[in-house]
C-alpha cells in the first residue's frame, strides 16, 4: 500500500487526508480551525503560527485514524495571495495578510497603468488580493517593516519551508500571483521596478518548482512531532482550489471546476494560442499544466455572504438553518421582487473591480428573512453564472462542469447556481477536491504516473449529475439582465461608498 499525506490550508482551517494510491481513496482525514482578525475598513489577517499548530493537530488526528501508515510523500495546497513576511529562518515579522484583505486597492489600480508583455498573462492588471500589490502597500505604508523583510511569500511557501527547510515557490502561484514569466521561467525585475519594487525579486523564493516535482525530504523533527514514519518527500502543490482541478479531472479544455465556498472559483483551461480573453485572471501560460493556459474566474464573496446574513444579521446557527433554507427554497427567485449584488468584498470577475460593494434593491416592509436570504442566494448564483456566460461570449467552450466545496452543504445555493448556469453539473463525491488533487501531485512526484494529466485521469472520482430547472433558468436569465444593469448604474455610487467619499468628491 502506497499512502500519501495531503494537506489543505484554507481560509477557516486546515485539513489533512491520508490517501491510499492503490485503493484510490481517502482512508482518513481530520480538520482543525484557526481565527481571522478583521480590521476596519477592509483588512483581514491571520497568525502563521496558528496554521502550523492546526496542521500538526489534524495530521496527528488523521494518522491515528489511518492506523499510523508509512507515508511516501506529502503535498500541500493553500489559499493563495495570503502573504507572509519573514526573515530567512521563517520567523514571521508581522501577521499574514489574508487574500481577502483589500488594503492595496490603489496599488492594484496603479498596476493597470504598467504596459508589459507579462501583464498580458493576468489580463493587464494585478488584483487587489495578490502578493505584488500587497508588497507595494507594505513598502509605501510600512517602510520600516519592509526594510526588515528578508522573505515575502505565500502561505504555501511558508508551510513548505517549515516542512523541508527549503524556500521554494510553486510555478502555479508565481505565474498567477507574482507576475512571473512562466514562458521564460524567470522573474521580471524591470516590471517590479516599474511598480516601485526593484527589491521585490530578491525577497521572493528564488527556486520555482513545478507542481508534482519534489521540493525535498521532510525534516526529521517535523516527522517526529507529527508521528510520521517512513522517509517521505515533500512534493510541490499549489493554490487550494486550483489543485482541485486534478482531483476533478478538469484539466482538458472545455472542462470547468467550480468550487463554491467562502469565495467562488471558476477554473478552466484554453489552448496556448494567444487568443485574448478579458474579464478574468489570466490566461496564465503553463500555470496548471504545460502547453495550456489556465483561466481563473470567481467571486470574492459567495458563501461568506450567506453565512454573514444568516449568522451575523439573523442570528441563526448552522444547526438551526433548516427552516430558513426550506422557506427560501419555497420562494421562486423572481417572486421576491428583490435584486441583490454580491460584491461585499469587491468583484473578482468579470468586472475586476475591488471597489464594488454589495447591495439590496427593492426592499419593503413586507420582506422577511426568507425573502432576503433567497435574494442573497440569487445574487451569488447570478454572479457565478455571469462568469460562465462572459467566458462563453468570448468563445471559451464550457462543455463539462464539476462542482465542489462548501456549496455542497447548502442545497438551496447549490440548486440555484445550477439553475442560473443552466447546464448539467457534476457533483463531486467529496466537498474537498483539493485533498484529491494533492494526491495526484504526490503520485507524480513518486513517479507512479508520467504527468499530472495522466494521474488525474487515473485517479478521478465518480461524480453524480444535477440537472437545472428550465423554468427557473429562464427566471435567472431575466434577473441577470437586471443584475448587469444595476452594476452599470450603481458602480459610481458603490465606488464612492467604498472610498468613503460623497458623490461630489468621487
Amino acid at each position: 500500500m502506497t499512502t500519501v499525506l495531503t494537506l489543505d490550508l484554507g481560509t477557516n482551517g486546515a485539513r489533512a487526508g491520508i490517501y491510499d494510491i492503490e485503493a484510490r481513496r481517502l482512508i482518513a482525514r481530520a480538520e482543525a480551525r484557526y481565527p481571522t482578525r478583521h480590521l476596519p475598513p477592509n483588512r483581514a489577517e491571520q497568525d502563521p503560527g496558528d496554521w502550523w499548530r492546526a496542521l500538526g493537530d489534524c495530521v496527528r488526528g488523521a494518522m491515528a485514524e489511518a492506523g499510523q501508515p508509512a507515508i511516501a510523500a506529502i503535498a500541500v495546497a493553500a489559499f493563495s495571495s495570503t502573504v507572509v513576511v519573514a526573515d530567512r529562518t521563517g520567523q514571521p515579522l508581522a501577521p499574514a495578510i489574508l487574500w481577502m484583505d483589500a488594503r492595496a486597492a490603489s496599488e492594484s489600480l496603479a498596476s493597470a497603468a504598467v504596459d508589459h508583455p507579462v501583464m498580458d498573462y493576468c489580463g493587464g492588471a494585478n488584483a487587489v488580493e495578490w502578493l505584488v500589490p500587497k508588497a507595494m502597500w507594505l513598502k509605501r505604508h510600512q517602510p520600516d517593516l519592509w526594510s526588515r523583510v528578508e522573505v515575502i511569500c505565500e502561505a504555501l511557501d511558508w508551510v513548505n519551508f517549515r516542512l523541508t527547510g527549503e524556500w521554494a515557490g510553486s510555478l502555479m502561484n508565481a505565474t498567477c500571483k507574482w507576475n512571473y514569466d512562466s514562458r521564460a521561467r524567470a522573474f521580471v525585475p524591470e516590471l517590479y521596478a516599474r511598480f516601485g519594487l526593484p527589491d521585490l525579486a530578491a525577497r521572493l523564493p528564488q527556486r520555482i518548482v513545478d507542481i508534482g516535482a519534489i521540493i525535498g525530504p521532510l525534516l526529521p523533527e517535523v516527522a517526529r512531532d507529527w508521528g510520521i514514519s517512513g522517509s517521505p518527500v515533500v512534493v510541490q502543490g499549489g493554490i487550494d482550489a486550483h489543485m482541485g482541478t486534478f482531483g476533478a479531472d478538469c484539466v482538458a479544455p472545455g472542462a470547468m471546476l467550480l468550487i463554491g465556498g467562502t469565495s467562488n472559483v471558476h477554473l478552466t483551461q484554453v489552448p496556448d494560442d494567444g487568443a485574448r480573453i478579458t474579464g478574468v485572471w489570466g490566461p496564465y501560460p503553463h500555470a496548471l499544466t504545460p502547453g495550456l493556459r489556465m483561466i481563473e474566474g470567481g467571486q470574492v464573496s459567495a458563501g461568506s455572504i450567506l453565512k454573514w446574513l444568516s449568522q451575523e444579521i439573523f442570528g441563526i446557527t448552522n444547526a438551526d438553518m433548516a427552516p430558513l433554507l426550506a422557506a427560501a427554497e419555497a420562494i421562486e427567485p423572481a417572486e421576491t421582487r428583490l435584486l441583490a449584488l454580491d460584491f461585499w468584498m469587491g468583484n473578482r470577475t468579470p468586472y475586476r473591480d475591488a471597489r464594488l460593494r454589495g447591495a439590496f434593491l427593492g426592499l419593503s416592509l413586507s420582506h422577511d428573512r426568507a425573502a432576503i436570504y433567497r435574494a442573497a442566494v440569487t445574487a451569488v448564483a447570478l454572479g457565478a453564472a455571469n462568469v460562465v456566460f462572459d467566458l462563453e461570449r468570448q468563445g471559451v467552450g464550457i462543455d463539462r462542469i464539476v462542482m465542489a466545496g462548501g456549496i455542497m452543504h447548502n442545497p438551496v445555493w447549490l440548486q440555484a447556481t445550477v439553475d442560473a448556469i443552466g447546464k448539467p453539473v457534476g457533483l463531486a463525491p467529496d466537498d474537498n477536491l483539493t485533498l484529491y488533487g494533492n494526491a495526484v501531485a504526490a503520485a507524480v512526484g513518486l513517479g507512479l504516473w508520467p504527468d499530472l494529466t495522466a494521474a488525474a485521469r487515473a485517479l478521478a472520482p465518480q461524480v453524480s449529475v444535477l440537472q437545472p430547472d428550465p423554468a427557473r433558468h429562464a427566471q435567472y436569465r431575466r434577473l441577470l439582465a437586471q443584475y448587469r444593469q444595476a452594476v452599470d448604474l450603481l458602480a459610481p455610487i458603490l465606488h464612492a461608498l467604498a472610498d468613503g467619499t460623497t458623490g461630489d468628491d468621487a
